[in-house]
């Protein structure tokens, strides 16, 4: 009788610490985005409001961060990590919005977060992108509608809807997979199933 050798199952949700480092990593670089769309943001809306509620279109700064993250990591609570690290470097840089920036930084998170979980974690594909990219782009829309556009009528609200969406999925979704890609061509992703697929 030869004893059984059973082969220890490993969780592919269980975080590593390579997870946690990377996912800092992008967190920390998404707080500089985050800064440096508070700078541009008022130069950038007086632009865009030609027609209210298009400002939307400058949610990119804010999403791309957690969507890229949560494409690399692909584990439970990476796109909110992201945002959230996100969100403190910004407030650390001095931004404009103080504190609030971390409830905003998680409800994106969440909402960028939505778009992976969506597809059980399982794909970084184009796909997978653009639904969490929308979904980050909604979740801006909700919280910034409530804290910076108390009254509007619900034509901008639905205009700046709209246009955080569009923003999501081209800027945070479309771009954050084509630089996630970009990476893992490097050999820097080796150690995820991105980089294992490049």
């Amino acid at each position: 009788m030869h004893a059984s050798i059973t082969t220890p199952t490993v969780n592919r949700f269980a975080w590593r610490i390579v997870d946690i480092v990377i996912a800092a990593v992008i967190g920390v670089a998404g707080g500089v985005i985050f800064f440096v769309g508070d700078l541009v943001y008022t130069p950038l809306s007086a632009v865009l409001d030609v027609t209210p509620g298009l400002e939307g279109l400058t949610a990119a700064f804010w999403l791309f961060a957690p969507v890229l993250g949560g494409l690399v990591i692909r584990k439970p609570g990476a796109a909110v990590f992201v945002s959230l690290v996100a969100a403190l470097v910004e407030v650390a840089l001095g931004s404009t919005w103080g504190t609030m920036n971390l409830w905003v930084g998680f409800i994106q998170g969440l909402g960028a977060e939505a778009g992976i979980a969506l597809f059980g974690y399982a794909s970084s594909r184009l796909y997978v992108a653009i639904v969490s990219g929308a979904l980050a782009g909604v979740a801006n829309a909700a919280v910034c509608l409530v804290l910076y556009y108390p009254g509007v009528t619900l034509q901008v609200a639905a205009i700046y809807t709209v246009s955080a969406v569009v923003s999501g999925i081209v800027f945070a979704g479309i771009l954050g997979l084509i630089v996630a890609q970009a990476l893992a061509k490097t050999g820097a992703l080796a150690r995820f199933p991105l980089g294992k697929t490049a």
